[in-house]
């Protein structure tokens, strides 16, 4: 849990995503199963290594027992007590099954890759909403600065409406609009206000933190301009997590095959062991026995015929084969449509930004002169007004046009698997 700061400290982007990196809960659940799939990468998981067991059994009995001997003689004998005692170590090895055993420790190394591209795509998902919530905090931080820009001019327009109603020059109906007009801009700010707040808990819960932290993000939004599809579709061929898994599963099921097809081979196992036995009986021709010593053997075994169903399971899994190289094929065709769009969106966003820049220069130099009109009385409240929503909206359009922009980029970064960690 990070401590918490001072609302004027200014949190970067790149302290943002060192501390989700360090405590987001989905990047550590990923990271977890990494682990577990690092984990299980090992030979006797494999069926590589043999297998030793130590077993003991203890047998006791208290019978009535009686006995006719071959010379017609007869021996009872009750509450008559027998004992059996083995205890022992056994190994049993399977040195040969027709490689499964190879093909079974290739997978579970597939599965560690899977898992790390699992866990890239977490990484790179999460890191995506992290940089989209940051930046929608940074153009939200503009538009708070636009509003309290149109509450100072607001606060000019009804103290200038006063002034000229007390020497006589204004009606009373200028000073009420004034006012109307200052506290719906008071209204507007107050629901920034409430809005910004909400996005710094949303921004906290994505960094894993206490949501009641305060802080302040950087003031612009600096869009990369110089993005080429060419060069992202290349990169996201070999980057992007989500076909690196189509392409690890595809490998994945070709070794399930080739698990399958080893039931075509003799399975080969040695066995050995080393064992005691003591047995004690009151009655008998033995009272008393022990022995100790080792054992061993050779077994082997061939499938001759099964139902069909070893030509069945190579069947299904040869679909399953041709359904990941499907798989692959489609992620491709679904990631350069996305790419595609999202450039296409983002060079629109780009020639918006230039746009509304110019729009915003032209508002307020508008909005100047209105005010200088204003201030000497040849122009009215309402052309006033006008102007200065003009100004406002121009600049909070500029601001989303830029937040705009850097969405795209964000998403194409995150297409591309070059988002910024």
């Amino acid at each position: 849990m990070q401590p918490k700061c001072k609302c004027e400290d200014v949190l970067t982007l790149e302290n943002a995503v060192k501390i989700a990196l360090e405590n987001n809960y989905e990047i550590k659940i990923a990271n977890n199963n990494l682990k577990i799939d690092k984990t299980n990468v090992a030979s006797g998981n494999a069926g590589m290594l043999p297998k030793v067991t130590a077993s003991v059994t203890d047998n006791n009995g208290i019978q009535n027992l009686s006995q006719t001997r071959a010379d017609g003689t007869i021996t009872t004998l009750d509450n008559a007590k027998n004992n059996s005692l083995n205890y022992g170590v056994g190994l049993d090895w399977t040195i040969f099954d027709g490689f499964k055993m190879f093909a079974k420790f290739d997978q579970l190394k597939q599965l560690q890759k899977l898992g790390e591209s699992q866990l890239k795509l977490a990484i790179l998902t999460k890191i995506s909403i992290l940089n989209a919530t940051y930046f929608d905090l940074v153009q939200q931080q503009q538009q708070l600065s636009a509003l309290d820009t149109t509450i100072v001019i607001s606060n000019q327009r009804l103290a200038l409406a006063q002034n000229r109603f007390t020497i006589g020059k204004a009606s009373k109906l200028e000073v009420l609009n004034a006012q109307v007009d200052l506290n719906t801009d008071t209204v507007a700010l107050l629901r920034q206000k409430e809005l910004y707040a909400n996005t710094k808990v949303a921004l906290n819960q994505i960094l894993a933190r206490d949501t009641k932290n305060d802080f302040k993000v950087i003031a612009e939004i600096n869009v990369d301009t110089q993005l080429k599809l060419n060069e992202l579709t290349s990169l996201a061929e070999k980057q992007n997590p989500q076909v690196e898994a189509q392409i690890i599963n595809k490998r994945i099921s070709e070794l399930q095959l080739k698990q399958i097809k080893a039931a075509r081979y003799p399975t080969l196992k040695v066995t050995t062991g080393y064992t005691f036995t003591d047995t004690h009986s009151d009655l008998g021709f033995t009272t008393q026995s022990s022995a100790r010593g080792l054992n061993y053997g050779f077994g082997a075994s061939l499938n001759i015929f099964d139902g069909f169903s070893q030509n069945r399971n190579e069947k299904l899994a040869k679909i399953e084969i041709e359904n990941a190289t499907l798989g692959i094929e489609q992620q491709n065709l679904a990631l350069n449509t996305q790419l595609a769009t999202a450039f296409q969106t983002y060079l629109t966003n780009l020639e918006l930004i230039a746009l509304e820049e110019k729009n915003e220069a032209i508002a307020k130099q508008n909005l100047t002169i209105t005010l200088d009109k204003f201030r000497i009385g040849t122009i009215t409240t309402l052309e006033f007004r006008t102007a200065q929503l003009n100004y406002i909206n121009a600049k909070v359009r500029f601001s989303d046009a830029q937040f705009q922009a850097k969405l795209s980029e964000i998403a194409l970064k995150e297409l591309a698997g070059t988002l910024s960690l």
